[in-house]
């Protein structure tokens, strides 16, 4: 018997409501992703894709139909457990970095660790292991000022893996890179995949970035239009 993936949304259907109106986002939305998938979401803009990472983090909630990550039934959660479930579960990378100007690159990536019970001499030893693994040690000291658009975002992407989250979930990682950093950042990502087995779910209008992906999912609509897995390179 197969394995029951780590996120599934079942029937999902999402209204949001504007004054009188109603503005319908997903429809009855069934979407299953395996653990250790890294995961393209694609469409135009209003198709839903942002709308699923808000699911899966718990930063949103369905209209009708269920949201489980890891055996965890979003909906069940109260406010203070759902903070919780992103704290332990869920890394963040957003396309404008959300960096904090007045901390370092190191402070900044530290933040996520203050929730924790770790001391200070662990958090230190877990903000310099990320910043290896991003290749910006040389950078701790730096405010996000000093640094290019591609740095912040390896910045960016060490916070959201401080932690050793269950989910990372991108949106538009590479939106505000130039072509060069976007293939850093994108190398960089399929790294992490490729050698911690991290799960991986990205909204991206890049077909270039998405080809990264193991697999690709088009919405049109809040409706599942193509599915696109990507091939091995033969040896």
């Amino acid at each position: 018997m197969s394995a029951a993936p780590l996120i599934r949304l079942s029937g999902v259907t999402k209204i949001y409501r504007r004054d009188a109106f109603e503005v319908p986002v997903l429809a009855a939305l069934d979407l299953d992703i395996p653990r250790g998938e890294f995961l393209a979401l694609m469409g135009p803009s209003g198709s839903g894709k942002s709308t699923i990472l808000n699911l899966i983090s718990g930063i949103d909630s369905p209209t009708t139909g269920s949201v489980e990550v890891a055996g965890i039934e979003l909906a069940a959660l109260s406010g203070a457990e759902l903070a919780a479930y992103r704290a332990r579960h869920v890394g963040f990378i957003f396309q404008s970095y959300n960096l904090i100007p007045v901390l370092t690159a190191f402070q900044n990536i530290e933040l996520p660790l203050l929730l924790t019970g770790l001391d200070r001499r662990r958090r230190r030893e877990h903000v310099r292991a990320a910043l290896e693994v991003v290749g910006l040690a040389d950078r701790a000291d730096h405010y996000p000022r000093q640094l290019s658009g591609g740095q912040e975002q390896r910045v960016a992407i060490a916070r959201a893996i401080i932690t050793d989250p269950t989910l990372l979930v991108a949106d538009e990682p590479t939106g505000d890179l130039d072509a060069a950093s976007a293939a850093a950042v994108l190398s960089l990502l399929q790294r992490l995949h490729r050698e911690s087995g991290m799960t991986i779910v990205m909204v991206t209008h890049d077909p270039q970035a998405a080809g990264r992906a193991d697999r690709t999912l088009h919405l049109d609509k809040g409706v599942l239009v193509e599915a696109v897995r990507r091939e091995e390179p033969r040896a």
